[in-house]
């Protein structure tokens, strides 16, 4: 051990080359002395199997074509030395039995051990696994990137080498850097990130210190909203660790391991291994009693897992219906609503078990008031929609289920209209139903609807104007409005993207009982588009084509 300072200075300077020869000394020297010893006979003849492993690691290190340009190695031979004199220093007191307990150097033994297996795995990766050559990329020009940047990417690549080798301390020192140049240059680290150091990154999540485990999900974190490495992170079996934080880290750490799950959770197939690791359970807990932008993730988390069937009923088992519902309800940020909304859209689309859950957890009454706000959203219409059809009209009218709709068809976004249209198509099986969907004045608004550009949207506002319009007043409603028969005609295109001409021949055939209706049909060019319509045997149309040609002659008679 060196403890003058002045001898510090001057082992600092030496080279590299200097520290190989000074460890290529002393192995000899260690193994010698070990080989004299009488007691601990077992632990050091597994001191010495690694001793008499050092000459050839130190070998292949120097063969190294970096071996000399990089501080990795300068390093590795300093710390290999410091363990060899450790080594020749245990022996001397073993073979002196000057040592202060048994039980004690029992304890530095195996503690010498260990530094060896440190020291032998280190120099094994520096060789083997590329980190000396990543680290040490020569200084020249690369296509468009300069000089500087060659340089800067060769620091990050020495500073994530040193991730991967050394102890704990040593990583933890090199954490810290690592997160204050993601704060500066993160776009710099991601250009070298490689597979190892996301494997040493997933590692350090499972450090004893708290702190290394919160920088470490700070890193990755980044790393996952980057969207560059997450095929890495999960193949490194990141999912468990990142779902032991979210149990039971600190607050930073479960925030942020949250928002990398987030982040994987995108994908269906990572999706289903956080429900296998057992990851859905905390989460449904941080959405009910994390912070707000720990709510929000958790509720985003469980949103894009619940988009795979397969493991709705899992989430259902762990009480994801009330969380959601109740998130709706006093969710602290608009974002955890939406996602909470979102979720109940999913986990209703296609199981009759879980509709009749959010039923019954009063799902529908809150989707509703979350509709109230000035911009309705898709996914609660949504989830609505999918709903009407396993509650009564009594009970949807009570909950003030109309003027909602209204609001949405009046305020919503084209996608919440569509949801809200369609909803309506499921809703009105009745006549009393038909009556008050009319009344509420959705009719002029599905109207305007059939401009829309996207052709689904027009598609299911025809669909619902048509179902309302068996109803004679809502008939009559229709007719009021200037813009209805133009927008049906329209709607005649007999084009295979126009999946709308159906129902607006039912439309328009309910229409043509009136002269002023069956004129503005002409005028508008329904006949030649209903003449190729009945080519295609599109229901409806050829009755409608000739009522639409009688009236024609009609009035082509009267005027002579």
């Amino acid at each position: 051990m060196v403890e003058d300072g002045g001898d510090e200075v001057a082992l600092d300077a030496r080279s590299t080359e200097d520290w190989l020869l000074h460890a290529q000394e002393l192995v000899p020297l260690a193994l010698d002395k070990a080989r004299e010893v009488n007691g601990f006979p077992g632990r050091w003849k597994m001191i010495i199997s690694k001793l008499e492993q050092i000459p050839s690691c130190l070998s292949d290190l120097s063969s190294h074509p970096c071996f000399s340009k990089n501080a990795l190695c300068k390093e590795q031979l300093q710390a290999v030395s410091n363990t060899l004199r450790e080594a020749i220093g245990l022996a001397e007191l073993c073979m002196k039995e000057k040592y202060e307990g048994k039980l004690k150097m029992q304890s530095d033994l195996d503690a010498l051990t260990g530094k060896l297996d440190l020291n032998l795995r280190d120099c094994g990766l520096l060789i083997k696994t590329g980190v000396l050559g990543e680290a040490t990329l020569p200084l020249a020009l690369c296509g468009s990137v300069v000089e500087s940047d060659v340089a800067t990417h060769n620091n990050i690549r020495e500073l994530l080498a040193r991730l991967q080798i050394g102890h704990l301390e040593a990583k933890h020192k090199a954490l810290d850097n690592l997160v204050e140049v993601m704060k500066e240059d993160e776009k710099n680290v991601l250009a070298v990130m490689s597979r190892s150091n996301i494997a040493a990154l997933v590692q350090l999540l499972t450090a004893t210190s708290p702190r290394i485990r919160e920088k470490t999900v700070t890193v990755i974190c980044s790393l996952a909203e980057s969207g560059s490495c997450e095929n890495w992170l999960v193949c490194e079996g990141v999912l468990p660790p990142l779902i032991r934080l979210v149990e039971s880290g600190s607050a930073v750490g479960k925030e942020k391991a949250t928002i990398s799950l987030q982040r994987l959770s995108m994908s269906a197939e990572t999706a289903r291994s956080i429900v296998g690791h057992g990851g859905v359970h905390p989460l449904v807990e941080l959405c009910q009693t994390g912070d707000s932008v720990s709510q929000a993730a958790a509720a985003c988390t469980l949103k894009n897992i619940s988009a795979v069937p397969e493991v709705r009923q899992a989430l259902a088992e762990e009480g994801i219906v009330r969380v959601m519902t109740n998130l709706l309800n006093c969710g602290i940020l608009l974002g955890s609503k939406e996602y909470a909304a979102e979720c109940l859209q999913n986990l209703t689309a296609s199981n009759e078990n879980l509709r009749r859950n959010v039923i019954s957890e009063g799902g529908v009454r809150s989707l509703l008031a979350y509709l109230d706000g000035p911009l309705p959203q898709e996914s609660a219409v949504g989830a609505l929609r999918n709903l009407v059809g396993s509650v009564s009209w009594e009970t949807l009218v009570s909950l003030g289920f109309l003027p909602r709709l209204v609001h949405v068809l009046k305020s919503g976004s084209l996608g919440a209209q569509q949801a809200a249209a369609s909803a309506l198509c499921r809703v009105c099986g009745s006549t009393e139903m038909k009556k008050m969907v009319g009344e509420a004045g959705c009719i002029p608004l599905l109207v305007k609807m059939l401009e829309a550009k996207s052709n689904s949207a027009r598609e299911v506002a025809a669909q619902a104007i048509a179902s309302l319009m068996i109803l004679s007043q809502n008939c009559r409603e229709v007719k009021k409005d200037d813009k209805s028969v133009p927008n049906l005609v329209q709607l005649l295109d007999p084009s295979p993207h126009n999946t709308a001409k159906k129902y607006a021949v039912s439309c328009l055939g309910s229409l043509s009982s009136s002269k002023k209706c069956k004129k503005l049909m002409i005028s508008y060019g329904a006949i030649g588009y209903l003449k190729k319509l009945t080519e295609m045997d599109i229901p409806g149309a050829k009755k409608l084509h000739e009522r639409l040609e009688r009236g024609k002659l009609r009035s082509l008679f009267s005027k002579t």
